[in-house]
């Protein structure tokens, strides 16, 4: 009996240190997961999965989530529950995050005319000519009428370096330059002054509207 406790406390000895050892480091490992600071905090942000055109209507296969600090949400980000389906004003690139202003939508496109400015939707006489035309292209407005006998009215100025905000009947990226749709790409949505966007919906009534492309300092375009 004396030598099996004996050989008891000889083994208990041989394991005493390994198991302090281990002891020791689960503790430490305890002691760091406690002093450790708790994860940031993160928000779901819905960016485009590739580079989409403008014009592109969003599916599911266009977008994705990322997740990212808080702080760095733009505001009027959009959830894929409100993007889907939706129609975009201007391309955006892969990893961009979807806002409200990027696609068509009678708000976001008033927010995105920026102040003493609003969204007008014109439709031009020559659809060759809006197909030329990107999103963030200025343009001199151009009305042309006739008169009391049929013949052609002076032609005069309408708006002045009005922004293009969006041509939500653009073709989509692959298609030819000219629309194929009977003249549906001759709408255009400008940011123009509230005096201009009257002066427009009057002449929009009683002559055909072109545009003149001009420069950042508002000088024509040769």
């Amino acid at each position: 009996m004396k030598s099996l406790l004996r050989r008891a406390r000889r083994r208990l000895s041989w394991h005493r240190r390994p198991l302090a050892a281990l002891c020791a480091a689960a503790a430490t490992a305890c002691a760091l997961l406690a002093l450790a600071p708790p994860a940031p905090p993160s928000a779901t942000l819905l960016v485009a999965a590739r580079d989409l055109p403008a014009g592109s209507v969003l599916g599911s296969s266009d977008t994705r989530t990322v997740q990212v600090p808080p702080t760095t949400v733009p505001a009027g980000a959009l959830e894929a529950a409100a993007a889907t389906g939706r129609e975009l004003a201007s391309p955006v690139r892969r990893g961009e995050p979807l806002t409200d202003v990027r696609v068509v939508g009678a708000a976001g496109l008033g927010r995105a005319a920026g102040p003493g400015r609003v969204a007008v939707p014109v439709r031009l006489a020559d659809d060759a000519t809006t197909a030329l035309l990107q999103v963030g292209d200025r343009v001199d407005v151009v009305a042309a009428g006739t008169g009391p006998s049929g013949e052609a009215a002076q032609a005069r100025t309408v708006a002045y370096s009005a922004r293009v905000l969006a041509l939500p009947d653009a073709p989509s990226a692959g298609a030819g330059l000219l629309p194929t749709d009977g003249g549906r790409a001759g709408l255009v949505v400008l940011a123009a002054s509230p005096p201009e966007s009257l002066a427009l919906a009057r002449a929009a009534v009683s002559g055909r509207l072109s545009v003149v492309l001009v420069g950042q300092e508002g000088t024509k375009i040769p």
